[in-house]
């Protein structure tokens, strides 16, 4: 059953992409980037050598961000950047702009991995609260409202709203309003409809469903580039970029364009971030209900409550039979399942362009495999 399914939701010979990042890509916008890079229309150039100085360039860094303002419904006192050293060097470019030199300490949420590496960084340019941390139960569950007490004379709130390695995603702001809230969207954004006025600044890089590795998204408010510290260098201060339009040096410009096609594809094909947030919540039903019904032959690592539409992380009865499950998925032909290396396990990322037929044929095999397994838990 669960090979005729990987065949019918296949368009070509590739692996059906489960990974944590680089994530899948809608296969419209694979094959307009593959024909780019022989020749972009009109230009005479490969993709891959057109100049970042050149108008088409503009042209396109103008076109993402105006997509990605009509899918956010992004006010006018925003700004969209795009940079480069992903996630992680936003991890020490938010702290040098709104905590050195500021009088108060930043709260932090520690709900997994990330945010953790998000706190050590920040803790080299000032004073750090954890306002919870998950850490003691394994960073199963996230906070519930009455169990955070924030401070309403942080620097910034910054938390992480999907946890990628151990599938945990919060529904809703976390903080005071008063409070600049930062957040890492790394892995949910452009996923569902957001309100970005909540938001002093967020941060995704593109590797999971925006684009392909390379790019980082930065949307910002005018008021915190009024708080960036003279003497920052001039790659980590976000007013050079704005100024620059995003083109301070050479840019990852492949990385861009296929960031505005995807954003294209969301915009036209999907017809939006309410659509893709629909489709988003079927593909985590039709994975969790499967984990539910196996009678704990599939257990997911996070408390229900706290589950992820982006990554479901879970184990098998025993290391042996993950092994296993995970030598015969890619035979069957679903890339990407491993687990995180600091946790192990399965895990299946459903980003954006993986389709719900995607989801069905690795529920099909799931269901096969522990059928395969006699003695093991029903």
């Amino acid at each position: 059953m669960y090979r005729s399914q990987v065949l019918d939701c296949k368009t070509n010979t590739r692996s059906l992409n489960f990974s944590g990042g680089p994530g899948a890509l809608p296969e419209s916008v694979l094959d307009e980037a593959q024909r780019a890079i022989g020749e972009v229309p009109g230009t005479g150039q490969s993709v891959l050598g057109i100049s970042h100085r050149s108008d088409w360039f503009r042209d396109v860094v103008a076109e993402t961000e105006e997509n990605f303002r009509m899918l956010l419904d992004l006010p006018g006192h925003y700004r969209v950047l795009f940079l480069q050293g992903g996630g992680t060097l936003q991890f020490s470019m938010v702290p040098m702009t709104l905590l050195r030199g500021s009088n108060w300490a930043a709260e932090y949420l520690h709900t997994g991995y990330w945010s953790g590496k998000a706190i050590s960084e920040a803790r080299k340019e000032g004073p750090v609260r954890v306002a919870w941390s998950g850490a003691a139960e394994g960073f199963t569950r996230l906070p519930d409202p009455d169990e955070i007490r924030f401070s309403r004379n942080a620097a910034y709130l910054h938390y992480v709203s999907n946890e990628t390695v151990e599938g945990l995603q919060f529904d809703e702001p976390q903080g005071l309003e008063n409070v600049p809230r930062v957040c890492d969207m790394s892995s949910d954004f452009m996923s569902r409809p957001m309100d970005i006025e909540r938001f002093a600044l967020v941060y995704a890089h593109a590797q999971k469903n925006l684009g392909p590795a390379g790019v980082t998204v930065v949307v910002l408010r005018d008021d915190v580039l009024e708080s960036v510290p003279e003497g920052l260098p001039a790659m980590l201060d976000y007013r050079e970029h704005v100024s620059a339009g995003s083109i301070y040096n050479t840019p990852p410009v492949f990385s861009i364009y296929v960031t505005m096609l995807v954003s294209r594809w969301l915009r036209d094909e999907i017809g939006g971030l309410g659509a893709m947030a629909a489709i988003n919540r079927r593909k985590a039903e039709v994975l969790y209900q499967t984990i539910d019904a196996s009678g704990g032959f599939y257990r997911g690592h996070a408390d229900p409550g706290s589950r992820s539409q982006m990554n479901v992380a879970m184990t098998l009865p025993s290391e042996d039979l993950e092994r296993k499950f995970l030598k015969m998925a890619t035979a069957a032909g679903f890339y990407g399942l491993a687990g995180h290396r600091t946790l192990g396990g399965i895990r299946a990322s459903l980003y954006n362009a993986v389709t719900v037929e995607a989801v069905e044929a690795l529920c099909s095999f799931m269901r096969f495999f522990q059928d395969c397994q006699p003695g093991e838990a029903r």
